[in-house]
């Protein structure tokens, strides 16, 4: 089968990682800057290390962050995305997009468990203040659970952006995707992919990538 999806690496804390990731044309680099995330990128690289990554796609993740630290964090690391993977409703968003750097594209996160109404007034009621959706599998932590969701939910949903989707992806189930009718805008990996949290395995990724243009 034919994939073209966009790739996006999240978790990622390493230089010469991501230096690899960049030369194999790695659509999108995460970063989180969620402080309980043991890949959370601040304890392993600044804030200046992040901006001089030359790249036209990097992500900011954040989990019910302030208003203020967002837009500090997206400044000085010279992001091109934020990606909201917190609680973060219509208001919070609408005033953040009035405050970023207006070239900054925005990625709100539905974490899918098992309420499907809630989840499609959700879907309605955020989807004219972003640019992006992305699908992960709920839980406590935020994301890099390594589990997948069913993606057959989202068969169920009228979804009106791209969208990315995440929550355990690997070369073994990539094969489920051509089951929705709506295809992703690009896959988010990051655990499945780790010798260990945010040390990235790009020997695998870069197989995994050669899937996405088979």
């Amino acid at each position: 089968m034919n994939f073209e999806l966009k790739l996006k690496v999240c978790g990622l804390t390493k230089l010469d990682q991501i230096e690899e990731l960049i030369s194999l044309n790695t659509d999108f680099l995460g970063f989180i800057f969620y402080e309980k995330s043991p890949r959370y990128v601040l304890n392993f690289l600044t804030l200046d290390e992040i901006k001089s990554i030359n790249h036209q796609a990097k992500v900011g993740v954040f989990v019910n962050e302030s208003l203020e630290r967002i837009v500090e964090i997206s400044t000085k690391a010279a992001l091109n995305y934020i990606q909201l993977h917190g609680d973060e409703d219509n208001d919070f968003i609408f005033n953040l997009r009035e405050k970023l750097n207006h070239e900054i594209k925005m990625i709100k996160v539905f974490r899918i468990g098992t309420e499907l109404e809630n989840l499609k007034f959700k879907i309605q009621n955020l989807e004219s203040e972003v640019d992006y959706f992305l699908f992960d599998t709920d839980s406590k932590s935020f994301g890099g659970t390594g589990h997948s969701f069913n993606w057959q939910i989202l068969n169920d949903l009228e979804i009106t952006k791209p969208y990315f989707l995440s929550g355990g992806i690997s070369d073994e189930n990539i094969d489920h995707i051509k089951l929705l009718n709506q295809q992703p805008f690009a896959l988010d990996i990051n655990s499945k992919f780790e010798i260990e949290p945010g040390n990235k395995d790009v020997q695998k990724i870069k197989k995994f990538k050669n899937l996405l243009s088979y």
